[in-house]
């Protein structure tokens, strides 16, 4: 099995379901992993089990997110692998939304990924070298009613992806996109008894990002769609 070429990572947006089973699976790996939320102290018993750091982020707040990345290199050292899973929503009818319920949601899934992107892509240019993962969903791809405000920050998301991609790949940076594309499984959204693994495993998903870490630059995947065996939509 071909070795992951990185050493520390930082994961924004982390929580349960895929960050955390992404940073097991890094911890794993022998990686030095740092978890931010905005909660900091609800990863606390995660941190623990797993060996990681843990720091306090708004991650649609520049200054904040500058912050916790010169923090990171203080206590972690400069990441080599940046993830962003953090998102937010605002449901409902697209007459009725409130305009700044919609304004935090595009803020928390897309202007903080690009505050994230752009701090990792100054720490890595120097180095030549680092991965940058975004998580998106179907949203990235297809709008749904009601969801314009996810669609809106996912297709924002999805669209940092793919220029950063090809302004950082050229420097040897690898920054891929994951298409989420169905429900993610978890304590209180198991799969139907009469329907097994119609739900997206985290486990599996982070088995994925992984994989896409121990890539040759010749053949970098800069996006991947994940999707259960039994979609149906």
């Amino acid at each position: 099995m071909t070795e992951i070429p990185y050493r520390i990572a930082l994961i924004v947006g982390a929580g349960s379901g895929i960050s955390a089973s992404f940073a097991r699976g890094l911890a794993a790996a022998g990686l030095r992993v740092g978890l931010a939320a905005r909660n900091a102290e609800k990863l606390a018993p995660f941190a623990a089990e797993i060996g990681a750091e843990t720091f306090a982020v708004d991650a649609s707040d520049p200054a904040a997110v500058e912050r916790l990345f010169a923090e990171a290199d203080s206590r972690l050292g400069e990441p080599d692998v940046v993830h962003y899973n953090a998102s937010a929503r605002a449901h409902g009818p697209i007459a009725e939304l409130d305009p700044e319920a919609v304004r935090k949601a595009i803020e928390i899934s897309a202007f903080g990924g690009f505050l994230t992107v752009q701090q990792a892509a100054r720490r890595m240019i120097p180095h030549g070298r680092g991965a940058i993962l975004l998580t998106g969903a179907s949203a990235s791809v297809k709008g749904y009613p009601h969801s314009a405000a996810f669609a809106m920050g996912k297709f924002a998301l999805r669209g940092l992806s793919q220029s950063t991609a090809r302004e950082l790949g050229p420097k040897g940076i690898h920054v891929a996109h994951f298409v989420i594309d169905g429900g993610v499984r978890s304590a209180r959204r198991p799969d139907p008894a009469d329907r097994p693994d119609s739900t997206l495993d985290p486990d599996a998903i982070a088995q994925t990002y992984v994989e896409v870490l121990r890539q040759p630059r010749s053949a970098w995947s800069l996006e991947v769609e994940l999707r259960p065996w039994v979609e149906t939509f």
